[in-house]
């Protein structure tokens, strides 16, 4: 279950969507003068059918809570699943992962559906969003991950520090963003997860001028969506991003980048066939 500090992250995370929340959002009628942004507690606790106490406990990390209250609790605060999945995390109740299946194991039963895409960037990632394997179009688009540091082999650490990527993604910091918030959600509370607690600091130390990321308590799934490239000395490349989750390990996940027209298979099928970029 939830230690102390996990569960006064799981409150600032409840305080922080109470507060984004107007009344008419709910369905209530907002009173002329409220001084408390966003719901007031004793609202939310109305909605959950708990009592305004214990709300404000769980808010200030007091107590823990179960499954079927935390749901009520979600539902009054209007979370998303990623939201959700996110808030059962922090209370400490997280998805089995399978025993039986390493992460070699599934690297190697996943990287011949990798490679069966020879002009699609893929990639299969851990619940961290360590990269576990990868086909050869990943590495001609964003260059090898053997030649990142073993503890920065991570698509957070990438999105924010790989200045390649930056500089050949169009439109970076939405998709970005998106990342972040949906490995918030996948990943966990750090103060519970020595892997998510180091990424943080990683990310701290290599991307100061995004601190105010970390910080943020927003979740997200990750949406299918176009997106643009432009490697040197090939143009401009569209490709659909989709992602699905392998039946072995429903935690981890594999992103997948399709090119959109037979102008785009042709860019990439030539991208795939330069000598491989080093990356830094």
């Amino acid at each position: 279950m939830s230690t102390p500090a996990v569960s006064q992250e799981l409150g600032a995370f409840l305080r922080a969507h109470r507060e984004r929340l107007q009344p008419a959002d709910v369905g209530l009628t907002a009173t002329a003068r409220r001084r408390t942004p966003g719901l007031r507690r004793e609202e939310v606790a109305s909605l959950s059918g708990v009592g305004l106490a214990w709300y404000t406990w769980l808010e200030q990390g007091r107590v823990t809570a179960s499954r079927q209250v935390l749901e009520a609790v979600a539902r009054a605060l209007r979370l998303d699943a990623a939201g959700l999945r996110h808030a059962m995390r922090l209370a400490g109740y997280h998805e089995p992962v399978p025993a039986d299946r390493t992460a070699e194991r599934l690297a190697d039963a996943v990287r011949p559906v990798l490679d069966s895409w020879p002009a699609s960037p893929a990639v299969l990632l851990d619940r961290h969003f360590d990269l576990l394997a990868w086909n050869a179009a990943w590495t001609a688009l964003w260059g090898s991950p053997e030649n990142v540091p073993a503890d920065r082999r991570n698509l957070m650490w990438l999105m924010a520090v790989d200045r390649h990527l930056r500089s050949v993604l169009h439109d970076w910091e939405p998709l970005a963003m998106n990342v972040f918030q949906h490995f918030r959600a996948q990943a966990g509370p750090a103060i519970a997860d020595p892997r998510t607690d180091e990424l943080y600091r990683r990310l701290e130390a290599d991307a100061p001028d995004l601190r105010h990321w970390w910080g943020c308590h927003t979740v997200a799934e990750l949406t299918a969506r176009e997106v643009v490239v432009e490697p040197p000395a090939v143009g401009a490349l569209r490709l659909t991003l989709s992602s699905f989750h392998p039946v072995d390990d429903p935690s981890a996940l594999v992103l997948l980048f399709t090119p959109r027209t037979g102008t785009d298979v042709a860019r990439m099928t030539d991208l795939t066939k330069r000598p491989l970029r080093a990356t830094a």
